[in-house]
């Protein structure tokens, strides 16, 4: 029997914002503890983290103003789309976390939601927040990249 790959990761949701409204440090992968209407409805790929972050409260991680749609075809006990969500963590990454958080400026962002063997995952990174010209300044130099690769296309045809 063959073996499976060693990691069966399958995409449920991306947060691309993230990417520019935030500089991107250290990540984490944390466990989800869901529902079984939020497992079936994210195996539909129904969730929004764009607007979601992730608090400390007494101790334990949880993510808030994550959007996972409520499954279609519950017909009692639906979960409410906005609650917050339990994170599953390492003691010492809380501890690191809890440290990090409290410095000015640095917030817990998710950045993806995923299947990995089965389990519901969420990619998170601390992040701290970009100022408006330097979104302006990344922009920029995105665009600078394309032209250049654009170039160097043309030139070889």
């Amino acid at each position: 029997m063959a073996k499976k790959d060693k990691e069966a990761v399958k995409i449920i949701a991306q947060n691309k914002k993230a990417r520019h409204d935030y500089d991107l440090g250290d990540r984490y992968e944390a466990g989800l503890v869901l529902t079984g209407t939020e497992v079936k409805s994210l195996r539909m790929g129904k969730a929004n983290l764009t607007d979601a972050y992730v608090r400390l409260i007494n101790g334990e991680a949880y993510m808030v103003g994550a959007h996972i749609s409520p499954y279609p075809w519950a017909y009692f006990d639906n979960h409410d789309p906005l609650r917050r969500r339990k994170l599953l963590l390492k003691r010492q990454e809380l501890k690191r976390l809890y440290g990090r958080l409290n410095e000015q400026g640095y917030s817990l962002i998710p950045l993806r939601l995923y299947f990995k063997d089965g389990l519901a995952k969420a990619e998170l990174a601390l992040a701290r927040g970009k100022k408006s010209h330097d979104k302006r300044h990344a922009l920029k130099e995105a665009d600078a990249k394309r032209e250049m690769a654009r170039a160097l296309r043309e030139s070889h045809k």
